[in-house]
């Protein structure tokens, strides 16, 4: 099988028993620069138990990667779009620091496992467009639950978090891979203000098809009001600069079916 393939291989079927499907998580947790490059979503910054309260506000995402994110009220209320995307990079390369000159991930080969997930990451210029708090960013790629590369069997206490429970289950119809999971001392949140896990128990839901966050909860009495929930609804799907821009470029969406009427 091609490494196109393996990669996007949803659902490796020799991950059956614990320790399997424990390792299985790690590494679709460390996937997602691979496994997407376009991504429609809503999102809550609230956690649900099986599904969104109805009263509850949301945003309706739409990201490709690098950098342009585009989030409406579910009104059509334009609240964030990009600009400067197609901006010249000459004065970050000017800047002459190494961090400038790293590739987007998708440009770089990671060491992918026998079922096509990501057990080592390279360097790389990592990054999700945010709005509100980090954990937008965060849940779009939650590296943060288990570290670029697997811990060594002499440190297991290296591991970000200690995995219990997994299981696979439906999200909004997805399969995803759903886990108990606490962070040990060396729980490191991209956002410290705002992690994918308190201290304590946390459930949380990684999306198998793209390695996202779909779903994250706290479990500790008294703050079970902290997470976040994400529904998506396409994956890279065709999206036009037009749609990131503040001022439309007036585009045309090749998509749609251009009408000729021609005159008697």
């Amino acid at each position: 099988m091609s490494t196109w393939d393996t990669r996007r291989r949803p659902d490796p079927e020799s991950s059956g028993t614990a320790g399997d499907l424990t390792a299985m998580f790690r590494n679709l947790c460390r996937s997602s620069p691979w496994k997407w490059q376009s991504l429609r979503f809503e999102y809550w910054d609230e956690p649900f138990a099986e599904a969104p309260d109805p009263a509850a506000p949301l945003v309706r995402a739409w990201l490709r990667r690098p950098g342009a994110l585009r989030l409406e009220t579910p009104d059509g209320l334009v609240l964030h779009s990009t600009t400067g995307i197609n901006d010249s990079r000459d004065g970050l390369y000017i800047s002459s620091t190494r961090k400038s000159w790293l590739l987007p991930p998708h440009l770089v080969a990671p060491v992918y496992d026998d079922g096509g997930l990501v057990r080592r990451r390279p360097e790389a210029a990592y990054g999700e467009p945010g709005f509100g708090n980090g954990r937008f960013s965060a849940a779009l790629d939650p590296v943060e639950l288990a570290g670029k590369a697997p811990a060594p069997l002499e440190f297991p206490g290296a591991n970000p978090v200690e995995v219990q429970g997994v299981r696979r289950v439906e999200h909004h119809g997805r399969p995803v891979l759903e886990a108990e999971v606490s962070p040990t001392a060396s729980y490191r949140a991209s956002d410290p203000g705002a992690p994918l896990c308190l201290p304590g128990s946390n459930r949380v839901r990684i999306d198998l098809e793209t390695g996202v966050c779909v779903a994250s909860q706290s479990l500790a009495e008294g703050s079970t009001d902290h997470g976040h929930w994400i529904r998506i609804l396409g994956v890279d799907e065709y999206m036009l600069d037009d749609l990131f821009l503040a001022e439309s470029m007036n585009l045309t969406d090749v998509r749609r079916h251009i009408s000729w009427d021609i005159g008697a």
